[in-house]
């Protein structure tokens, strides 16, 4: 079955299956994982905790805030550890869609000196 999903198009291309992690977000922007469903709300589609960072690409918005709680640093390191093994971060990509680049072509700009 073929799906467009919407990707930054600052992405950087899907890694092999079980290669390490690249942010490019074809997993997340497909459907959400356990964790993105609870969050998400929503078992099908783009997982509403996915967001994009200049610097890094796609990052799981839950892995982020948890890194990120008020508190002491020892409950940071917790939660972080936490929902990383929830999402299996850092145990390669398990996404094994194939992708397929889908560009829009536009027309050609008139030249406003014409």
């Amino acid at each position: 079955m073929r799906r467009i999903i919407r990707i930054h198009p600052d992405a950087p291309p899907k890694p092999a299956f079980g290669a390490p992690c690249n942010g490019c977000g074809v997993c997340c922007a497909s459907e959400p994982c356990p964790v993105g469903v609870l969050v998400s709300r929503r078992r099908h589609g783009t997982c509403a905790a996915l967001v994009w960072e200049v610097q890094g690409g796609y990052r799981c918005g839950v892995l982020v805030r948890a890194r990120q709680l008020p508190g002491p640093a020892w409950l940071r390191r917790w939660a972080g550890r936490a929902v990383a093994r929830l999402i299996a971060a850092g145990q390669g990509c398990d996404c094994d869609y194939e992708v397929e680049l889908d560009v829009e072509v536009l027309p050609p700009r008139q030249n406003a000196s014409s």
